[in-house]
């Protein structure tokens, strides 16, 4: 066993509840749900279909102006940015759009479009989108590889503050999420990059790629 986001062994079980195994990495401070328990794509598919996430809607761009306030605080203009798993309804990436920004989208299930995957972006957003990772390690240096240097990876998930809290944690409730960081989990995935970790609000983390 290692740890999915950092390939540690520092690896140990956390907590069995409701039946299901949860996992910590004693050096990033991740937890992960056992991949036994994940949802077929079908049954993944079908609950994301169940939000009712609006482009035009207000509370939901207020809710998105957590990550998209401070990352618009230090992108310059005429930058291209991909909206990495976006979901059925990509506000945030629309909100940069009107800003003037040149934006792309992805997302497995509603804009499967891996071309983008050989291309390179100046900043991207993974707005919720974190925690649905069944292989983190492995997202994190695919985007990596989408970055230009001095590009910008902007995260919003909610952060595990309070170990105790975990099992009641509405965050840990939905099917969907797989994996809780810690800020020390993002700390040490800009660590084994080369970035630069910034924590400008609740549950955000700009991970800034040095220029070469």
């Amino acid at each position: 066993m290692y740890c999915r986001v950092c390939h540690s062994n520092r690896v140990e079980i956390f907590a069995v509840i409701d039946s299901k195994t949860y996992w910590q990495c004693v050096y990033c401070s991740a937890k992960f749900l056992d991949e036994v328990h994940f949802l077929s794509q079908d049954e993944e598919r079908a609950h994301y279909c169940t939000h009712e996430n609006v482009i035009g809607d207000h509370n939901y761009r207020t809710f998105l102006s957590k990550l998209y306030t401070p990352l618009r605080h230090i992108l310059s203009t005429h930058k291209i940015g991909l909206d990495y798993g976006c979901g059925p309804g990509p506000a945030l990436c629309a909100m940069l759009e009107e800003d003037g920004y040149e934006m792309h989208k992805f997302d497995p299930f509603f804009y499967p479009n891996k071309t983008l995957f050989s291309k390179r972006f100046d900043f991207i957003t993974c707005s919720e989108t974190v925690e649905h990772f069944y292989d983190p390690f492995s997202e994190f240096e695919l985007l990596d590889k989408m970055l230009n240097p001095s590009g910008i990876l902007g995260i919003m998930t909610n952060f595990l503050t309070d170990n105790s809290l975990f099992e009641n944690w509405y965050y840990r409730r939905d099917p969907t999420h797989v994996v809780f960081y810690a800020k020390t989990t993002f700390q040490i995935i800009a660590k084994q990059r080369g970035w630069i970790c910034e924590f400008p609000d609740n549950n955000i983390a700009l991970l800034i790629k040095p220029h070469l």
